[in-house]
């Protein structure tokens, strides 16, 4: 891949950061226009789909370092914003590909410290990469070749890590914890990046005070924004409800602080996590997810949010009481892994099934006759009591293969049957 000079990034980001505020006229208000910048760069054509191996992906690189120094972030160390790094062949999904050796970076960025709380660290990250030209990743049939833009997965998430840095950067503290912005790479294929960085940590884990991550945060409806990993600290309910007294979301919180997500990889060693999420939509993994159907004022309203709590977890002299949620057991069955039925499920909870927020056109789902709002409690054989169950029965079959499906209803209890296809198409 094309590298950009680091001294050429960092010259254009003391360019700009010559025109910032100064620290003493902090804006605690989110500019929608500096974030529709961001998703315009990041999910344009040009970055072709942000795919591993791509120019695009590297370019985005070096934009989330120019925008950490224009901040007037610190680099990490002597490999500047960037920890560099390569794929290891044999991971998972690197075992079937071509990627495997291939050279990636995750972008780091750290506000210092200050007084006795400076030692701790506070680490802030997204995802930058996405499905490239699509492949097995896609929900798209008959995609593979075509640049998926990923617009809220992620660069919704990565356009809110810059913002949080630019509203932190300006406020001051006389005793407050460090921050670290991480921009993660290889996200889509398995956590690499964060994977990477929790073994890298420029700051030890064990002084990690706490994990905030942003994934597909471009869809705000209703002002309705999952708040996953409540559970991971007893603390963090009570703080969310106390910060957001003065934001207005309507929070949702999930205690599971397991998830596909870089939070997990905090999680995994001990460190508190909070994943923020406004839920799937139909254009999840598709060709489709392109950033003018993003909810750019949403997005504002979650950076400034987002930008408080960690504010208040920053400067807060108590330590946070991680809980141990057991890892929830890995999907099991036979070959029907990738198997598509080809709903869309509400993440917030578990009514005793899977609620839908909706199915995808053309799916397995709609042709039986499921609808936003159904719960989903049975599939085949299989009594669905939550997200994981629904995965360990579609991995129990294989496509081609016809299921009884049973949902609740605004009550009440309706069976159809759906003809399983395979994931992709």
């Amino acid at each position: 891949m094309r590298r950009v000079p680091s001294a050429l990034i960092v010259g254009l980001a003391l360019a700009l950061h010559a025109s910032l505020p100064t620290p003493g006229t902090a804006q605690r208000t989110a500019d929608p226009t500096q974030l529709a910048a961001h998703l315009s760069y990041l999910s344009a054509d040009a970055r072709e789909g942000r795919g591993i191996g791509t120019v695009g992906l590297d370019s985005a690189a070096s934009y989330l370092a120019q925008t950490f120094a224009s901040l007037g972030l610190q680099m990490p160390g002597s490999g500047g914003f960037f920890q560099t790094f390569t794929i290891d062949p044999s991971a998972t999904m690197a075992a079937h590909s071509d990627i495997g050796n291939e050279t990636v970076r995750n972008v780091v960025g750290i506000l210092p410290g200050s007084g006795a709380l400076a030692e701790q660290a506070i680490v802030i990250g997204a995802h930058y990469d996405h499905l490239g030209y699509g492949g097995s990743g896609s929900l798209d049939p008959d995609s593979a070749g075509v640049i998926h833009n990923g617009a809220d997965d992620n660069a919704s998430g990565t356009a809110a890590l810059l913002e949080v840095a630019r509203l932190l950067a300006q406020r001051e503290a006389g005793h407050r914890r460090t921050l670290i912005f991480v921009a993660f790479t290889a996200e889509e294929l398995g956590l690499i990046g964060s994977a990477h960085y929790v073994k890298n940590p420029p700051v030890p884990l064990s002084s990690t005070y706490a994990m905030i991550n942003f994934d597909m945060v471009g869809r705000l409806r209703d002002g309705r924004l999952l708040a996953i990993g409540t559970g991971s600290a007893r603390e963090l309910p009570q703080l969310l409800e106390a910060v957001n007294g003065t934001h207005g979301l309507t929070l949702r919180p999930v205690e599971d602080p397991w998830g596909r997500s870089d939070h997990s990889s905090f999680y995994g060693e001990s460190v508190p996590v909070l994943h923020f999420f406004t839920d799937t939509h139909e254009d999840y993994h598709r060709t489709t997810d392109d950033w003018p159907k993003l909810n750019i004022d949403g997005l504002a309203r979650i950076a400034e949010f987002a930008a408080d709590l960690v504010w208040t977890l920053a400067t807060r002299d108590e330590s946070l009481t991680f809980v141990n949620v057991p890892r929830p057991p890995p999907a099991t069955g036979g070959g029907g892994y990738g198997t598509y039925l080809g709903t869309i499920p509400d993440m917030s909870e578990s009514p005793g099934g899977v609620r839908l927020t909706g199915v995808r056109a053309g799916s397995p789902a709609e042709a039986a006759g499921l609808r936003k709002g159904d719960i989903l409690i049975q599939l085949g054989e299989h009594t669905i009591g939550n997200l994981y169950d629904m995965v360990e029965a579609l991995r129990a079959y294989k496509p081609g293969e016809v299921v009884t499906l049973v949902v609740l209803r605004d009550g009440e209890r309706i069976e159809a049957t759906a003809t399983l296809d395979r994931r992709g198409g």
